[in-house]
């Protein structure tokens, strides 16, 4: 008897599990209807407070998976930056503020380095460990292109003029974002269930259905803050899993990070849109 409800969990634990997968693998989007739109904050240096114009665009719903990238990589044997240059960032419990370590064997498929393991089980996380050329190699092969600043932060609003699309303040915060709790990083943190990276859509989406607009892993966007700035930087919105309200608290709708087109940390990512055809 015991044997047989053994099995009997075993399925639906399986079942369950490939439902999730399924229903995440998906490519699920959200259809932004072209208009005009404010975004910035006031007096911010990088993003002032303006009124822009976009067309329809639709914008996926989760983060782009472990599942898809490797679809990718075995439709083209593409090889990342990290496992070309073996110079990927990662984090790991005890490093100082806005400290982090170069391992050689990080990469997308140990986005931890190898002594952590890899992504077998981790299908459903956001994939990491690669830079803003290699999201570029994934556009093009998948006919799909990253959103613009201004497209990722009016999806990530829904629609809302405050900090967050769920007020000014970040008391909720971690009802809608994996982010790390504690004041530093000498210790490992998992109060919320991930010490590094969640598996998409495990927290609560903003008003437009979009899931881990703030936190897990940054995400790249599309375009530049300056017109003369470096060719070699790229930008990245939403804060990670590494950002707590004490260190980079860049999980907000406003805020914009800056990292060379070549890196490739553990912390980054990115969601992709896809563009309405004309007629």
């Amino acid at each position: 008897m015991d044997f047989r409800k053994k099995i009997s969990c075993t399925l639906i634990l399986l079942l369950t599990c490939l439902h999730i997968m399924q229903a995440q693998d998906k490519p699920d989007v959200v259809l932004v209807p072209k208009g005009r739109y404010w975004v910035g904050k006031q007096h911010h240096l990088l993003n002032p407070l303006r009124e822009v114009y976009v067309d329809s665009f639709y914008i996926a719903v989760y983060e782009t998976t472990n599942q898809q990238f490797a679809r990718f990589i075995s439709a083209t044997a593409y090889i990342t930056d990290a496992e070309k240059k073996h110079d990927a960032l990662v984090f790991r419990p005890g490093l100082q503020e806005f400290e982090w370590a170069n391992d050689s064997t990080a990469c997308w498929r140990f986005p931890n380095g190898v002594s952590r393991g890899g992504i077998e089980n981790k299908m459903n996380h956001p994939v990491t460990c690669i830079s803003y050329q290699d999201i570029l190699a994934y556009c093009q092969w998948a006919d799909v292109r990253l959103p613009t600043l201004e497209e990722w932060e009016i999806t990530c609003r829904a629609g809302a003029a405050t900090d967050y699309f769920f007020g000014e303040k970040d008391d909720e915060i971690g009802r809608y974002a994996n982010i790390w709790q504690q004041r530093n990083h000498l210790q490992a943190d998992s109060s919320d269930g991930y010490v590094f990276t969640a598996p998409v859509g495990s927290f609560s989406p903003n008003p437009w259905g979009l899931y881990d607009m703030y936190g897990n892993v940054f995400e790249f966007c599309s375009g530049k803050i300056k017109a003369t700035e470096s060719s070699t930087l790229a930008h990245a919105r939403g804060g990670s899993w590494w950002c707590s309200k004490a260190s980079c608290h860049f999980f907000n709708s406003y805020d914009i990070g800056r990292v060379n087109k070549r890196a490739s940390f553990s912390n980054q990512g990115f969601r992709i849109v896809k563009q309405i055809p004309s007629k």
